[in-house]
């Protein structure tokens, strides 16, 4: 059934690509000839609409923004001093808004209760063969710029009060508004803006960190199949954020999808979509913040190293994400669950694992038990570099927990019996098949302390064995650490605002 459901998968991915790179597939025009822009424009009167939102229901009517009837601004109710957030769909194949559009409208207008709020309908230019759809989101954007320039003049309202959300190819449409707009957007946010037909193009063809004030981008569909990433990889805003790499987002494997959905499509929509429903989780949640953290790429990220809010090398995610000193092209990760609210909190841990028996390849599989004022884990697997515990070293690893703890009081590590999983089982056997010997001694390593940093308040804390003569570990054996002093701790620089 497995084989079944990736060959199925793959099929559908080739007939994306086939349609994505057709004989049309051709970015039509450059961003500098405006004129011939403007006739595209008028040629195309009535198919792009600018609905401004009052109810939290797509069902009811909105009301219509036109360039031109300065009676529409009375009606609608536009409030030139208030923030104005245009949302902006992507290519579909329905030709109906998606659920996503409903759920993102409400949030914001729960959140901004003041704001101007408006869809920008492209639907009948949206839905077409993708490659034509990607031909039309120059001249949506130069319609969006067109009302953004009206605005101004009717209404003099402030271009820095204005905030595209774009999802997919409406990202790419954000940007071309604010390639053409008079003046900068004050900020563009591109929700896994689409890869196919703008990965590697000039940054004129694309969203870009210049199309406005503050280009943050989220994403979450960055995975390569056939030659081609349904989300766009490179990073191209002043933020680029890659929750779980950008890469399998918790929640979407092929077989929960399928329980769920029971279809095929909803895989892959599940992660494109995802970027959509943690902006929706960030304008909701305000319990906890989902935060980033800078780091040179995912794998570097894993391994626990970039858990730093040094010199901004931090921000929250979505909605709250700040703008900051301009900093094109800044890559930023961070785990989350697999169910909104999305955030969790993370944890950088550093041990230093001695061989005082030299011991025979000991290659362990340890796991941590974090317990904490408020609750405590479950056993987590700690994963290393290249996947395997140095010894005589410091190991640095990321451990994240879906739940918030409370303080950290002690930690338990614990090493993976010979038969408690295929991995330990494997390991087992393939020591004793190398070494032609089933009868190995028992390895024995040492741990002394492990060192902790929570990213998300920046506090630094040392957990050390409480008996110093009981540090030997061996497998199907746990060591438990509380909290002591070795000069590592500190207050943090910066406490996150939580």
């Amino acid at each position: 059934m497995i084989q079944k459901v990736i060959l199925l998968w793959i099929l559908l991915q080739c007939a994306f690509v086939n349609s994505v790179f057709g004989e049309n597939a051709v970015l039509k025009g450059e961003a500098s000839d405006l004129d011939e822009r403007s006739t595209n424009v008028k040629s195309k009167d009535g198919l792009i609409k600018f609905n401004m939102r009052r109810s939290l229901d797509l069902e009811q009517e909105g009301c219509y923004l036109q360039t031109g009837r300065k009676e529409c601004l009375e009606e609608c109710g536009f409030n030139a001093t208030a923030k104005s957030i245009f949302i902006i769909h992507g290519w579909t194949m329905s030709g109906m808004f998606e659920n996503w559009m409903q759920k993102l409208v409400s949030a914001v207008i729960q959140r901004e209760t003041e704001a101007n709020v408006v869809v920008v309908d492209w639907i009948p230019m949206a839905q077409q063969l993708y490659p034509d759809a990607v031909n039309h989101t120059s001249s949506v954007g130069l319609s969006i710029a067109d009302m953004l320039d009206w605005l101004q003049d009717e209404a003099q309202m402030p271009l820095g009060n204005v905030h595209l959300i774009g999802y997919s190819l409406g990202a790419h449409v954000a940007g071309f508004a604010g390639t053409f707009v008079r003046g900068t957007i004050g900020r563009i946010t591109g929700l896994d803006p689409a890869g196919p037909m703008f990965e590697g193009v000039d940054e004129q063809k694309r969203l870009s960190p210049d199309d406005a004030d503050f280009v943050d981008v989220l994403h979450t569909y960055t995975r390569e199949a056939l030659g081609v990433s349904i989300g766009i990889q490179r990073p191209i805003g002043d933020i680029d954020i890659y929750p779980n790499g950008g890469d399998v987002q918790p929640g979407c494997a092929i077989g929960d999808v399928l329980a769920v959905a029971g279809n095929f499509m909803e895989v892959m929509k599940c992660e494109h979509e995802r970027a959509v429903h943690l902006f929706v989780d960030s304008l909701m949640s305000k319990d906890h913040l989902s935060y980033a953290f800078q780091c040179t790429g995912a794998e570097r990220f894993k391994k626990g190293i970039c858990l730093s809010c040094r010199k901004n090398r931090c921000n929250s995610i979505g909605y709250n994400a700040r703008k900051m000193r301009k900093r094109r092209n800044s890559k930023m990760y961070l785990k989350t669950r697999a169910d909104t609210p999305f955030g969790g909190f993370h944890f950088q841990m550093k041990m230093h694992v001695f061989d005082r028996k030299m011991s025979v390849d000991p290659d362990p599989t340890f796991h941590v038990k974090l317990y904490g004022a408020h609750n405590d884990t479950s056993d987590i697997y700690v994963e290393v570099y290249d996947h395997k515990i140095g010894l005589n070293a410091t190991n640095t690893f990321l451990v994240f927990t879906e739940e918030d703890i409370g303080d950290l009081l002690k930690i338990e590590l614990s090493w993976e019996g010979d038969g408690e999983s295929w991995n330990s089982v494997w390991k087992s056997f393939r020591k004793s098949f190398f070494t032609w010997n089933t009868s190995l001694s028992k390895p024995v390593l040492q741990v002394r302390r492990i060192r902790v940093k929570a990213g998300e308040t920046q506090k630094k804390f040392t957990f050390c064995v409480p008996d110093p003569s009981k540090m030997d570990i061996s497998p199907g054996e746990s060591l438990t650490f509380v909290k002591c002093r070795d000069g590592w701790e500190s207050k943090p620089s910066k406490r996150l605002a939580m």
